[in-house]
């Protein structure tokens, strides 16, 4: 049913919840499974161009090792996890990238590190439901 499974990841415990089921789903379905993390913040300061290169490579560290974790566990079902970091907003960037990659279904995890403005704004989950060009999977 299911060929191209497309994981929102962060690294929260949603998210670990999320990509256990992705990896069951991709055995069970024999799909192909990518965890997209999607970094959103920008330096709030005007910093010289070094310090904006700092932090885009902090950024691509932090992320690179949640998304390397992810395909070590991933790794270990016998699966292979295609990783992808962008930059933008996550819930617009979930849906941008399961458009392009033309995916079955996105996994999201229900909550993840957004914090107290998800109580104000609505969580990536909601946003992805409401806009996605397939079905979504939202797991607790």
């Amino acid at each position: 049913m299911f060929k191209k499974i497309l994981l929102a990841y962060d690294g929260s415990e949603g998210a670990k919840k999320a990509l256990a089921l992705g990896i069951d789903l991709a055995r069970l379905h024999q799909a192909k499974l990518c965890a997209l993390a999607v970094w959103e913040r920008l330096p709030r300061f005007s910093g010289t161009i070094n310090e904006v290169k700092e932090e885009k490579e902090f950024a691509e560290r932090q992320y690179g090792e949640i998304l390397s974790n992810a395909q070590v566990q991933a790794q270990e079902a016998g699966l292979e996890l295609e990783t992808i970091l962008r930059l933008g907003h996550p819930a617009q960037m979930v849906v941008q990238v399961a458009t392009e990659g033309q995916h079955d279904l996105i996994l999201v995890g229900h909550s993840g590190l957004s914090g107290v403005w998800a109580k104000f704004l609505g969580t990536t989950a909601e946003k992805v439901s409401r806009h996605a060009p397939c079905s979504v999977l939202i797991v607790r």
